[in-house]
């Protein structure tokens, strides 16, 4: 497979593309993470991946294979975002205690003319933790990168979810799976 563009700086994308054994560079260009309003919440993901993607494109000297991704984490309706501080993030997680809620990755794939979009979605249930399960998670891992204000690979996952249903690696911030069957695509067209 040739060389692809990741247009993010996140760790955990980086990993899963290395797990996927998937060649790539990583270049990012700072962009407006804003969306409009009137947007399906399955929709915003995407819009803000299309934009890392077009944002990189638009630098590039010649056609290559760009992937994209945004995860949002979504409770009753409501876009949690990155945690702001320490007290934002114990908020964001007693928030979603005890509760089930949705992550969903937006995913945009363009080489040229052509582009792959997509999100994936998956249920993620909490077991209810006590504040100091809380605080000890956040003072540990400093969750403040993370949707959610949390990482499913971390001792947060493993202690308390108590089932996803759908794409552990989405949880993740990529549906690898998926991004691999989206690259084969497009090489095919």
């Amino acid at each position: 497979m040739e060389r692809i563009i990741l247009a993010s700086q996140s760790p955990r994308r980086k990993q899963l593309l290395e797990w996927a054994e998937i060649p790539f560079d990583v270049i990012v260009k700072e962009t407006d993470e804003m969306y409009p309003s009137h947007l399906p919440v399955e929709q915003v993901p995407v819009y803000i991946a299309r934009n890392k993607a077009l944002a990189i494109e638009e630098e590039l000297t010649h056609e290559r294979i760009i992937v994209a991704a945004d995860t949002i984490v979504v409770l009753k309706e409501t876009i949690i975002g990155k945690p702001k501080d320490r007290n934002d993030a114990i908020k964001i997680i007693q928030s979603l205690s005890g509760q089930q809620h949705l992550v969903i990755t937006g995913v945009v794939v363009i080489k040229g003319e052509r582009e792959i979009a997509f999100s994936d979605i998956t249920k993620v249930q909490f077991h209810t933790l006590t504040y100091d399960e809380i605080c000890f998670y956040v003072d540990k891992y400093k969750p403040y990168d993370k949707a959610g204000a949390y990482a499913i690979q971390e001792w947060i996952g493993v202690v308390g979810i108590h089932s996803i249903n759908g794409d552990f690696y989405n949880v993740m911030g990529l549906p690898v799976s998926r991004v691999v069957k989206a690259l084969k695509d497009i090489l095919l067209h």
